[in-house]
């Protein structure tokens, strides 16, 4: 059963917001129980939010409601067109219980950028905002407190228009989950190893390689199959001889004298988690470059000292070591403590401004319970 509530205040965006609460909702017991172990992606709050988009409406309808099932017509036009874009961004609980995240004008910049893309609607930066004010309103409790722990928030879109016929649709929907996240390392931070895949390409000049949709990582499964079989958590993917994106991560250089080295191209998913820490790292007076690099640059590099490390970082594991590149015919290994304490170093001043245990210099947090 549900409890639906009165109409809402007006949102900044001028809609008018309709709860309705989940009468079976978890209790306070079951919720605890289920933060006491969250994992990843593996729970979900009472609520969801979702909003609806029409050719002739706009975007309107804005709701929340008990989380659940969502109906389909089978000719639904994301499934067979997949033309589906997603977000993922998390909320942090600060020592006075107060609950924010970090950079949500990026995030929602980016699903604006792979609506373009994808031949969808834009949705508002203050009406991607308010949908998350809105479901932290309803399911705030879900917060983790513990240290290093979060709720993961998944935006989502979808063409909805039940029809065969390769167009645009002109019906879309737009929702919000949430999923409470562990520590991403519960044991500690610890390095891992990547396998370079050269038969498979995640994405090409002029694809959605730049945009965040389902369809790149569908193809970057295969390949993470093969790196799971040689001994690897994820796999490195190149464009001919050029260093691309790991399949769910951005890739960074460290030289010797502590400049950033990163790829740049227009078929990589531009990273807020990048960008943070490349700021951060230019804010300690380093230096940053972002351009096209080879593999071979990385091997010869490794190969004089220069490159003395290298790391991968993005939304869920923050920022996390490569101790090793494997390949068929090589191997890059970083190994000892000059291969690890910028990342390491850089992950905390990031994590301390996410949980609010170091001053916000940039402006890059909002609340979202008040």
């Amino acid at each position: 059963m549900t409890i639906e509530l009165p109409l809402q205040a007006p949102s900044p965006a001028g809609l008018i917001w309709r709860v309705t609460r989940n009468e079976e909702a978890r209790s306070d017991a079951e919720r605890e129980a289920i933060l006491e172990n969250p994992g990843f992606g593996q729970h979900f709050t009472d609520h969801m939010v979702d909003l609806c988009w029409s050719e002739k409406g706009g975007w309107h309808r804005p709701r929340v409601s008990p989380y659940g099932p969502i109906e389909l017509d089978p000719a639904a036009a994301v499934l067979h067109y997949s033309q589906e874009i997603f977000e993922g961004l998390k909320a942090y609980r600060h020592a006075d219980g107060s609950i924010w995240t970090f950079r949500p004008d990026r995030n929602a910049a980016r699903l604006q950028r792979s609506a373009r893309r994808l031949a969808l609607p834009e949705l508002p930066t203050e009406l991607f905002i308010e949908s998350l004010k809105q479901l932290v309103a309803v399911d705030g409790a879900w917060v983790p407190s513990n240290p290093e722990e979060s709720l993961y928030l998944r935006p989502f879109m979808f063409a909805k228009e039940a029809f065969l016929g390769v167009r645009a649709a002109k019906k879309v929907a737009y929702y919000l989950i949430a999923s409470p996240a562990g520590a991403y390392f519960p044991g500690g931070v610890q390095p891992v190893n990547i396998w370079l895949s050269r038969d498979y390409a995640r994405a090409g000049h002029g694809g959605t390689g730049a945009a965040k949709t389902g369809g790149n990582y569908a193809s970057s499964l295969l390949p993470q199959e093969e790196a799971y079989k040689k001994g690897c958590q994820q796999v490195l993917f190149l464009d001919g001889d050029y260093i691309e994106e790991l399949g769910g991560m951005n890739l960074v250089l460290v030289t010797r004298d502590g400049k950033l080295l990163t790829p740049a191209s227009d078929s990589i998913l531009e990273g807020i988690t990048l960008a943070s820490i490349l700021q951060l790292a230019q804010d300690r007076g380093l230096e940053v470059e972002q351009r096209k690099l080879s593999i071979q640059e990385w091997r010869d590099g490794a190969a004089s000292g220069e490159i003395v490390g290298a790391f991968a970082c993005g939304t869920a594991a923050v920022v996390v070591p490569i101790g090793k590149l494997m390949a068929d015919d090589f191997e890059i290994v970083h190994e000892g403590p000059e291969s690890t304490e910028l990342a390491m170093s850089l992950r905390e001043e990031l994590t301390d401004i996410q949980y609010g245990r170091r001053e916000d210099t940039h402006g890059w947090l909002v609340r979202l319970d008040a």
